[in-house]
């Protein structure tokens, strides 16, 4: 299967480069994937599609303001993107200007005021174009915090501002490690959750640290020769429960984004029939024929052209229910990507 069978028409201009004015406004689009029909609603609509019994499960994953930019000992401007922290003062790396950053480079990262100075030095280079960034001593959030940018995605064309710190970040986010935010989680606000709990609807937290996965294309032809990078994740005792009950009682498992469907599926045991719990790392790529063991609906964005998201909702739902849905939302002018709207699929 190739990645140009998951391609569409998007016009530029419906690329959402702001979040809408207040959050939950966003549209909503519920695509009943059985019979393909397509009902236009609005976010706030949410929690009444839900059935009775079922479980929400969201990815609690906050976003570390990772795009960091140093210069370098040659006196150059580079924008580095933290991805995961290794061993012994080191980092792996996206950077820009990626042929120029060999092994030995230094690169210096000050505060504005030149008050707080780190010093590091790229010691690998990886396949996939990563770095091994080493600091001459650790670093913490509060690197992130003095010097750091809000990653926002390529497809937004501007610089990130201090609205973003908040707006491209789940109420709900605990746990820092996200290059990108899990967008769908975006669209949720209080009185939203309250109304999903209204309801009777439990609601649980996993954990997948987004990484540049998200938002990397698709370089490969076909869909077999893709690989996914790793990401880390992590499923509490009490949520595992709550899914494997859930499950075993037939009750229906709504995951809210990709990263919490490939949290789930990940983590699944086919054998024993539950979620294991616990910390684990996934690439796992779903593509259509997939076998969906637990993810019953999916509260999910409006994604990029040939992505590996779209081709996972394309599973999900299947291609034709997609493609058409896609159409739909682009004729009826929906806002795409991060800070766009977006698609219940039941």
């Amino acid at each position: 299967m190739t990645i140009k069978e998951f391609s569409f028409d998007l016009p530029e201009h419906l690329i959402a480069q702001y979040p809408a004015q207040r959050r939950g406004d966003e549209r909503l689009l519920v695509l009943d994937r059985k019979s393909g029909a397509i009902t236009d609603e609005m976010m706030a609509s949410f929690p009444r599609y839900l059935d009775e019994g079922s479980l929400l499960v969201v990815n609690n994953s906050k976003v570390r303001k990772a795009r960091v930019y140093g210069v370098s000992d040659t006196g150059s401007l580079v924008e580095f993107l933290f991805l995961e922290e290794l061993l012994d003062h080191s980092w792996l790396v996206m950077t820009t200007k990626a042929k120029k950053q060999r092994v030995g480079k230094r690169y210096r990262f000050a505060s504005d005021d030149d008050l707080q100075v780190w010093e590091a030095t790229i010691v690998a280079t990886h396949e996939d174009g990563t770095r091994t960034l080493r600091f001459d001593s650790a670093i913490d959030e509060t690197f992130f915090a003095a010097i750091g940018h809000v990653p926002l995605p390529p497809y937004i064309k501007r610089e990130d501002t201090l609205s973003d710190e908040t707006r491209y970040q789940t109420i709900y986010a605990k746990s820092e490690g996200s290059v990108a935010s899990p967008t769908a989680g975006l669209h949720f606000t209080r009185a939203i959750l309250d109304a999903i709990k209204a309801r009777g609807i439990e609601i649980c937290e996993v954990t997948l640290h987004v990484g540049p996965g998200t938002f990397l294309p698709v370089r490969t032809e076909t869909l077999e020769e893709h690989q996914m990078h790793w990401e880390r994740y992590e499923v509490s005792q009490a949520c595992a429960a709550a899914i494997s009950r859930a499950k075993g009682e037939g009750r229906p498992v709504v995951a809210v984004g990709t990263t919490s469907v490939r949290t789930l599926e990940s983590a699944w045991d086919r054998e024993g029939k539950r979620l294991v719990p616990g910390s684990g790392r996934t690439n796992l790529f779903i593509t259509p024929g997939f076998t969906f063991s637990v993810v019953d609906q999916l509260l999910t964005n409006f994604h990029t052209p040939e992505s590996t998201l779209v081709v996972l909702v394309s599973a999900f739902a299947g291609r034709d229910a997609i493609k058409e849905a896609y159409r739909h939302a682009v004729a009826d002018s929906y806002r795409f990507f991060s800070y766009g709207d977006a698609m219940f699929i039941r």
